[in-house]
């Protein structure tokens, strides 16, 4: 796919995400807060898949196929005042992939930057690493006590 299209897809996820926001604010307008949350992510993770020339697409299915099937197994186990329980605990997930990401960046042998790129560079992962390791510590925090373990 032409890097102008992804480009213009990110755009438009990102649009959607912000109405999604939007619409998550009024119980009124909530059910399309989701959709328009559902429609951006689904064009988010077209324009990736596409934009990026990968030869592991088994891998990539696979694990939108087992993250999927525990995320649908998990929400239709928990009852609706164990909500804020489950929502903490995926946090911690999405916490603990930013950390992942960030050290797969971090020793990419492909990534040759120099002088303040490079710094630059390295600084962003840093941020990124400490981030996503506190919401994921946070998360798990949250978890325990919403929990009451």
């Amino acid at each position: 796919m032409p890097s102008g299209v992804v480009t213009v897809a990110y755009i438009g996820a990102t649009i959607l995400f912000i109405l999604a926001l939007g619409g998550l604010s009024n119980p009124e307008t909530s059910r399309r807060g989701n959709l328009y949350g559902m429609a951006g992510m689904a064009i988010a993770l077209v324009a990736t898949v596409a934009g990026k020339v990968t030869a592991n697409y088994g891998l990539l299915i696979g694990g939108l196929a087992v993250g999927g099937t525990i995320g649908v197994i998990l929400a239709k186990r928990v009852q609706m005042t164990q909500m804020p329980e489950l929502v903490a605990i995926l946090h911690s997930l999405v916490g603990l992939a930013a950390v992942f990401v960030g050290f797969a960046t971090f020793t990419d042998p492909d990534m040759h930057f120099e002088g303040v790129e490079q710094t630059i560079h390295d600084i962003e992962i840093y941020i990124g690493i400490l981030i996503g390791a506190v919401t994921f510590s946070g998360s798990v925090i949250a978890f325990g006590k919403l929990s009451g373990k």
